[in-house]
């Protein structure tokens, strides 16, 4: 267990009356050359070079719905009424503090030509992550939305299913399970891939949450990445008795990956590699205005660059720029190798953080923690959790 470490950040103050989101909109100085060791699949790593360490005692774990009843108590409390209206419910994102601190800079690798045909090359449309006009994006069907609960009110983020040994693992941005002011864990947590096609895909309740320490102990946004252990999912069915009263049936569907595949994880890529990284942003620019509704997933696409920021605690970020991402695509995945026409790929990386590098109204640039060592402990843990 780590120990509390009460170091508040100046940007927890402001932020939708729950824990630190999506958002920051301080632009940081880019720091060094992150380690790079090209195309190497998950399975072959066994050594990774310093400072990173893969040592398990690091993890934070916390059972979120571990037993039947447990979990039956979160599937009841998420009937089809209240899904249908999870719209209205708060993406994660804080309300964004606008300025750079400093000029930002930034360096990038020489880059190279991506093994598979970027989004863009695909004809989808990309950039920006503006609504799409006469396409939509193609996204791995993975992709979804989870819904908690902070402080007894609902909140959304994106997410994704991930390859694991249990086929029941979810990845998403660790400030979409654990709310790092209260030092709590998420309440009522699911998945539901594919929600704007509705629930065929399954709700899936979560099991038990993995984590490095030092994001619920610190607030340290070199880890916000979580790995969450799901059970297996349901459907709900409506029906109606002699007099026309609507009731609901709950039918299983069986374990997530099964039901819809999952994303393979990379660590150790290093910077300079074509992502798209996607999401379902909902909340406001930092002008207030409002191009997404959080109903449709968007993509963004860019090769990644090195980042920082002193605020968050974040000396290993990766960026990608010319992306309007707000609130509500934290925790959505960023995807290396990906192959527009099976909607496979790399996971090597989760929405994090937006900037407003030009300080204009306007986001442009998304963060993610660097993905080491440390996120490949977290995940082969997670991955081994067993389940009923």
């Amino acid at each position: 267990m780590f120990p509390p470490v009460r170091r508040f950040l100046a940007a927890l103050c402001g932020l939708m009356g729950a824990s630190v989101l999506a958002v920051s909109a301080f632009p940081a100085n880019a720091m060094g050359t992150l380690p790079t060791e090209g195309k190497t699949a998950l399975a072959a790593h066994s050594t990774v070079a310093p400072p990173f360490d893969t040592t398990e005692t690091k993890l934070f774990t916390v059972a979120l719905a571990k037993t039947a009843a447990e979990r039956e108590k979160v599937a009841q409390y998420w009937q089809p009424e209240r899904i249908k209206r999870a719209e209205s419910y708060t993406p994660a994102g804080p309300g964004a503090k606008v300025g750079p601190t400093s000029s930002p800079t930034a360096s990038t690798p020489a880059p190279t030509k991506p093994a598979t045909p970027s989004l863009a090359e695909a004809g989808t449309s990309v950039g920006a992550g503006m609504p799409a006009k006469g396409s939509a994006p193609i996204t791995p069907k993975t992709v979804g939305k989870v819904f908690f609960k902070f402080n007894n009110k609902e909140y959304w983020c994106s997410a994704t299913s991930v390859e694991a040994k249990n086929r029941s693992l979810v990845a998403t941005a660790g400030h979409c399970a654990y709310d790092v002011r209260r030092y709590e864990a998420a309440q009522y947590w699911i998945f539901i891939p594919s929600p704007e096609s509705g629930i065929e895909g399954g709700i899936y309740v979560g099991h038990t949450l993995t984590m490095h320490e030092d994001f619920p102990g610190k607030g340290d946004y070199d880890h916000d990445y979580a790995f969450v252990t799901v059970h297996k999912g349901f459907t709900w069915s409506e029906q109606k008795d002699a007099k026309g009263a609507v009731t609901y049936k709950r039918t299983e569907v069986g374990r997530l990956q099964d039901k819809v595949g999952g994303l393979k994880v990379l660590t150790s890529r290093g910077a300079g590699n074509q992502t798209q990284t996607f999401g379902y942003p909902s909340g406001p620019q930092p002008d207030g205005s409002r191009p997404f509704n959080g109903r449709t997933v968007h993509v963004c696409s860019g090769r990644t660059t090195v980042t920082k920021s002193p605020t968050y605690l974040l000396n290993n970020g990766l960026m990608i720029g010319n992306c309007m991402f707000s609130a509500g695509a934290s925790g959505g995945p960023w995807v290396v190798d990906y192959n527009p026409a099976t909607g496979s790929g790399f996971l090597n990386g989760i929405n994090s953080l937006s900037w407003n590098l030009k300080v204009d109204g306007r986001f442009d640039a998304i963060s993610s923690s660097y993905f080491g060592a440390y996120t490949l402990a977290a995940y082969r843990h997670a991955e081994k959790i067993a389940l009923p």
